[in-house]
């Protein structure tokens, strides 16, 4: 399908150009408007129940039901040849866990299948004092199709390679264009403060980092892809797909929130009227550590 296509099934949005379209509304209620199969590629994040701004917290019970419900429609709404990425932290249990993984909680709830879980490791967070401190968040790389999805994985490689021209049998042994980034992710989180406030920050309490969100989109993604966030926040899914070639869809149930995230689209094409060159994703991993 065509972007301008998703008009007829949404109607008018809350912003617009040649590669975004940006909805108000409950994602929920907005998916079921849409056809079977129209999404190549779904990133977000969604709330994790733990009492941030943006969310009512439900019993835990009530929360694993809604996952459930909008997980189902992410489903629906993906090609067969399609992926989703699904970034989930950590939530309490009373009287069970102070922190257990959210996927531990839906693994057999998720029409899709799993192809890894990635663990996406950052140096800034709580300071524990009767427990290790966290540093990690998941990523759970889910397909529709185990023998036909996209998998771009000489546009993401890591070109610093310790010994790139190390031979054996007098060929190298190394990939010319980089190593595999591996399932360990080492991306710095968007920190705020003072004096250590990314550049990239906005007042969005949980955002994504812009690398982070790149190499997804690069690795399971095409050019000229339509990416989906149903949970858009502050528009990182947004920028990093229209720096990457890519469109965009998202759904964002909070008006701070949209304008924070057209604030940014408006900035990248402000960026690229102004001829400001654009950085690979390596670059933006050295700037924003």
């Amino acid at each position: 399908m065509e972007l301008c296509e998703f008009k007829s099934f949404l109607g008018n949005p809350a912003y617009e150009d040649q590669d975004v379209l940006i909805y108000p509304g409950d994602c929920l209620k907005l998916m079921n408007q849409l056809p079977e199969g129209c999404f190549c590629l779904t990133v977000t994040s969604p709330p994790y129940n733990i009492g941030k701004e943006y969310e009512s917290v439900l019993s835990v019970e009530d929360y694993i039901a809604w996952m459930t419900e909008w997980i189902a429609q992410v489903y629906y709404c993906t090609s067969t040849n399609g992926a989703f990425w699904l970034n989930l932290g950590y939530l309490s249990l009373p009287n069970q866990a102070k922190a257990i993984p959210i996927p531990y909680l839906i693994w057999d709830k998720v029409p899709f299948y799993l192809i890894q879980e990635i663990v996406w490791n950052y140096s800034a967070g709580v300071a524990g004092k009767l427990f290790f401190s966290p540093r990690n968040e998941k990523f759970l790389w889910y397909i529709k199709d185990a023998n036909n999805y996209t998998f771009n994985l000489d546009d993401v490689r890591d070109p610093n390679v310790k010994y790139p021209h190390q031979k054996k049998n007098g060929k190298l042994k190394c990939n010319t264009k980089g190593k595999n980034p591996t399932d360990v992710w080492q991306i710095p989180k968007v920190t705020s403060g003072k004096n250590r406030s990314s550049k990239e920050r906005t007042p969005h309490p949980a955002q994504f980092p812009i690398q982070l969100v790149s190499r997804i989109i690069l690795a399971s993604s095409n050019l000229g892809d339509i990416v989906f966030d149903p949970f858009l926040g502050s528009g990182s899914t947004a920028e990093a797909a229209i720096r990457n070639g890519r469109k965009i869809i998202g759904f964002e149930i909070n008006d701070l929130y949209i304008d924070m995230a057209i604030k940014r689209i408006k900035a990248f094409r402000d960026e690229q009227s102004n001829g400001v060159e654009q950085k690979s994703l390596f670059e933006l991993l050295t700037d924003y550590s």
